[in-house]
């Protein structure tokens, strides 16, 4: 493995990360989801809209649950975690 290869790191907290590498590692581990978890591109689109337009989105996350929004709208298993459900788990 070459030395600078970039990787994942599981165990750092995102204060402990450069800035911005928190971001880049969400966005290769969404990458790196097996095809048959993700979400459909136009699903995970249309969550995003979805999320965008929500009172509950603050700097990326739901303040409902905490999570990154694009991580859990990247996944077909997960649905929004509000009581009325903005968009749905896709199966």
């Amino acid at each position: 493995m070459e030395e600078n290869a970039q990787r994942i790191c599981r165990k750092c907290l995102l204060r402990e990360m450069q800035e911005g590498e928190y971001f880049k590692n969400m966005y290769e581990y969404i990458a790196r989801l097996p095809e048959e978890d993700k979400a459909a591109t136009e699903t995970y689109e249309e969550r995003l809209r979805v999320c965008k337009n929500c009172e509950n989105l603050w700097n990326g996350m739901c303040r409902i649950c905490g999570c990154y929004v694009e991580m859990r709208a990247a996944m077909k298993a997960r649905a929004c975690p509000d009581i009325t459900e903005r968009w749905k788990r896709e199966c």
